[in-house]
């Protein structure tokens, strides 16, 4: 008897020795600082620890644990996978858990239950960092993300990255809170430009990827400059407008796009890296415009719809005129008025409104006509109508093809035809041709505003009065 008594408490020990070995460890200050207490058993109200909503880093060894804002479990609730969690700001957790309790091996857990994936307490090695700048190429404000960040907002970042530079790991980048949205996933390198990819100041949470983790190719942002490396940058056609139909992406210069099957035809453009120079004759000769990086829905705006032949990248230390620059693409942004957003009035001081490339139209008449007879201009009208929307905003820029400038709004009316006259005539067979312009309103009126001293431009769908509604940064509101 006793030897059985002995076994059975042995076989007891062992199985309390294992379980004990599921234990969690909570820290007051991140990276695992400061005060600690340990717990391998429920605590359902950390009050009694002396603990309530402090932790701020934790160490997750054996088994799950289950970590709630409220006592007694309750309240919005994560489930934590053993590793090392060297911050709760990620999951929106920092200073707030209440209650814990393991979860047993046999217990399923929603996927969307679990916190994102710590690192591992036996793999030293960081998921690397990725980190943001307020603006392209790098420049202004940035923050540095070292794990997972549900919320840009609590750093004061939200919808304001404009360019990345990733470090170490694969990292996926999304528009809305906790992974929500639309997502891209950036590989190492540096991204000069997140509006390349529709993702210029739009971007809410961000979380490292596994290594072991398999991404499908379509999820990956489009490579721009390689980090410790110059590239000429890369700039993706589309057959239609809205970046539809047929493609094709290069990053090197082609002289004659007959060679690709794509002469003449490029409706829409998306510039993922680099400044490129767009033409309409091969060789880079006739017409040409420089685009920056953007997505270009329609390339009506800038007269070049289904007319370029050539294309070239631009270097980084070449000067550009302003005026051969195409007009900013616009901008993914929303423009409507955020909650509680104080707004004010900027003046306006330009106004340009932009047409697509008039067309020419022949036919042949019978007719007297005068032995000297200039050609026949018919442009089309100015519109007025108000459609109410922004397209793009920007400071500094290009221009289209303008056909107004003024101070203030863009009246309506046609500019007129001038028929040239001569004396004598004749009865012949003639060929009449003219350019007609869209009969219609303008693509857009480009609209420079002065605000607080800072020039800005916007690109909208109707024509401004005398001042444009902005917020305290210049950004246009409707």
């Amino acid at each position: 008897m006793k030897s059985l008594l002995r076994n059975t408490l042995a076989v007891l020990g062992l199985i309390i020795a294992t379980e004990a070995a599921a234990e969690v460890t909570f820290y007051e200050h991140d990276n695992f600082l400061g005060r600690s207490f340990t717990a391998n058993a429920p605590v359902d109200n950390f009050r009694n620890n002396d603990f309530n909503d402090i932790v701020s880093s934790i160490v997750v060894t054996g088994e799950r644990w289950e970590m709630c804002v409220d006592a007694r479990f309750s309240g919005r609730c994560v489930v934590f996978r053993p590793g090392q969690y060297p911050s709760l700001m990620a999951m929106e957790l920092n200073d707030r858990i209440s209650s814990t309790r393991e979860i047993g091996r046999d217990v399923g857990v929603d996927n969307s239950r679990y916190a994102p994936f710590p690192v591992v307490a036996s793999n030293n090695e960081a998921p690397g960092q990725a980190q943001f700048y307020e603006r392209e190429g790098f420049q202004g404000r940035s923050f540095i993300a070292e794990a997972a960040v549900a919320n840009f907002e609590r750093y004061g970042f939200n919808d304001r990255a404009a360019s990345v530079v990733v470090t170490g790991e694969r990292w996926e980048a999304c528009e809305d809170a906790r992974f929500g949205g639309r997502c891209v996933v950036l590989r190492p390198g540096r991204y000069a430009s997140l509006a390349a990819m529709g993702m210029g100041e739009r971007i809410t949470s961000v979380q490292p990827v596994r290594r072991d983790e398999r991404v499908d190719d379509r999820r990956y942002a489009p490579m721009q400059v390689v980090a410790n490396d110059y590239s000429p940058g890369q700039i993706t056609f589309y057959e239609r407008e809205g970046f539809q139909g047929q493609s094709f992406t290069t990053e090197q210069q082609i002289g004659n796009f007959e060679r690709n099957g794509f002469n003449d035809r490029a409706s829409s453009v998306i510039v993922h890296s680099g400044r490129w120079e767009v033409c309409e004759d091969i060789r880079f000769g006739g017409r040409c415009v420089v685009v920056r990086p953007g997505r270009y829905a329609s390339l009506s705006a800038v007269g070049m719809n289904n007319s370029i032949s050539s294309v070239r990248s631009i270097s980084r230390d070449a000067r550009v005129d302003d005026h051969r620059y195409a007009p900013a693409p616009a901008a993914n942004r929303d423009y409507r008025r955020g909650q509680n957003e104080r707004l004010y009035q900027a003046n306006v001081t330009s106004v340009r409104a932009v047409v697509g490339t008039p067309e020419k139209r022949c036919w042949m008449e019978k007719e007297q006509v005068p032995q000297e007879r200039r050609g026949v201009n018919v442009p089309g009208a100015v519109v007025g109508a108000v459609l109410g929307g922004i397209l793009g905003h920007q400071i500094g820029g290009g221009r289209g093809q303008d056909i107004a400038t003024v101070g203030g709004a863009v009246g309506g009316g046609a500019i007129g035809a001038n028929v040239g006259r001569g004396g004598g005539t004749t009865t012949q067979d003639v060929q009449r041709c003219e350019n007609v312009a869209n009969p219609a309103s303008p693509d857009y009126w480009d609209v420079t505003y002065n605000f607080r001293g800072e020039e800005h431009r916007v690109q909208m769908t109707s024509a401004p009065g005398a001042t444009v509604t902005v917020n305290a940064q210049g950004e246009p509101r409707v």
